[in-house]
């Protein structure tokens, strides 16, 4: 299973100040709205910004996205790992049409309470599971 890129999502209190700070670190904005979050890179760390959108951090993970950024071909459909998961019986906190073939996302959460995030931005890949 290939969980694609990972990221941190920080909830965060003030966009424009923690961005700033990010900045200060070196990281660089690669999206987001401006608004409500941002996207920034340094290197191949990636983390996310979000003001006002949920209340804790979140381990995010990005099929179908390089931890480059770069958009991957070649990788696992989020339904496919979601059956994995629910197969070894880990229950979904949000879930997924699993017929879907879209953009989709799920989200776990782990023993600890963290949430955990798989958010697939790329229609399902040719030939389907990896």
């Amino acid at each position: 299973m290939n969980l694609g890129a990972f990221s941190i999502s920080l909830a965060v209190k003030d966009l424009a100040t923690s961005r700033a700070f990010y900045e200060r670190l070196g990281f660089t904005v690669t999206g987001g709205d401006g608004e409500k979050y941002l996207m920034m890179i340094n290197g191949t760390t990636i983390i996310g910004l979000f003001q006002g959108l949920f209340e804790r951090n979140i381990l995010t993970f990005n099929p179908g996205l390089a931890q480059d950024t770069a958009r991957v071909q070649d990788f696992t459909d989020v339904r496919d790992i979601r059956a994995s998961l629910v197969a070894d019986g880990i229950e979904m906190a949000t879930d997924t049409d699993p017929d879907g073939t879209g953009p989709a996302s799920i989200v776990l959460v782990d023993p600890d309470g963290n949430p955990i995030l798989v958010d697939q931005f790329f229609p399902r890949p040719e030939g389907g599971r990896e």
